[in-house]
């Protein structure tokens, strides 16, 4: 990653670091020995910093594992040893292969409020930077807000939009968007669908429908079900992402509004406890803030 890109996410990662970094670095200062205390102590510290239960137990039992190996038994050398283990988790069972040169269909899914419509927006610039052709689709017609804004965003990024007016059916918008994108040659279709967590069978259906439709007239391109899911909420979002994940199946998580939040260990716990890869982090309002997830750079940033 880039020098200017590592320090944004460095500086987005700053409340959870004030929160989590600090109060490991002082707990490793005063420790002598590494025991069972110290173990206890760094459980709750991570706890407090929304990890969530089941994954801080299962970083500590990996941390202990892994001292042992190593023959670790200074506690400044305890810290390297985490970073290490949340990276490894982090990297697990994303072994995914994009082709990079395929036309791609990106679904967006998730609730109002999160940072949906915003994330598709910066999406659309960052591939039109990269000199990709971008297409968006209006398909989140529950609120005529919804339609607006990306709007506004599709002007933003120079790029174009297929919508219809407020209420009407979400796979007719993506039907139209699909036609457009054969017709224009585009390379990336990213429809913001689902703008909320209305009756799961309605969910299911729309999505099955819109999946439908994309299978039938665009089947050989890559497709990918994103889901937004807001940081601040910390383990709010595990359960969100659970709720979405019984509707219908999520390729990866887009995490927004990270740098507003001490709360960015939730990272580390949508991975271990849903096993489904981030893709994308929010790191700031700026339209460059939107980051692709790396494993590496985000359990260095944050510890």
């Amino acid at each position: 990653m880039l020098g200017g890109l590592f320090d944004k996410l460095k500086t987005g990662l700053t409340k959870t670091r004030d929160s989590l970094t600090d109060k490991i670095n002082e707990t490793l200062k005063l420790a002598i020995t590494i025991d069972d205390d110290l173990y206890e102590e760094l459980e709750e510290i991570l706890i407090m910093s929304d990890i969530g239960m089941d994954t801080t137990v299962e970083i500590i039992e990996r941390l202990k594992k892994k001292i042992r190996q190593e023959k670790i038994n200074d506690p400044q050398e305890v810290k390297p040893a985490m970073k290490a283990v949340i990276e490894e988790m982090l990297l697990e069972g994303d072994d995914r292969e994009v082709d990079e040169s395929k036309k791609k269909v990106m679904l967006v899914i998730g609730v109002n409020g999160v940072g949906k419509t915003t994330s598709i927006g910066k999406l659309a610039a960052k591939n039109k930077a990269e000199g990709k052709k971008v297409l968006l689709a209006a398909a989140d017609t529950f609120r005529a807000a919804a339609i607006d804004q990306l709007v506004v965003w599709s002007e933003r990024a120079g790029v174009d939009i297929v919508k219809h007016g407020e209420g009407s059916d979400p796979a007719a918008v993506v039907f139209d968007a699909v036609q457009a994108a054969k017709a224009r040659d585009v390379d990336l279709l990213i429809c913001d669908t689902a703008g909320r967590l209305h009756n799961k069978k309605n969910l299911m259906d729309e999505l099955a429908k819109i999946n439908r439709i994309i299978d039938r007239e665009l089947g050989d391109r890559e497709k990918e079900t994103l889901l937004v899911l807001d940081g601040t909420t910390g383990q709010n979002a595990v359960i969100q992402a659970k709720q979405f994940m019984e509707s219908c199946p999520i390729d990866g998580i887009i995490l927004t509004k990270l740098d507003g939040t001490a709360k960015g260990g939730v990272v580390i716990s949508i991975k271990n406890t849903l096993n489904i890869p981030v893709r994308y982090i929010g790191v700031g309002e700026g339209v460059d803030d939107l980051q692709e997830f790396n494993a590496k750079d985000f359990a260095e940033a944050l510890l």
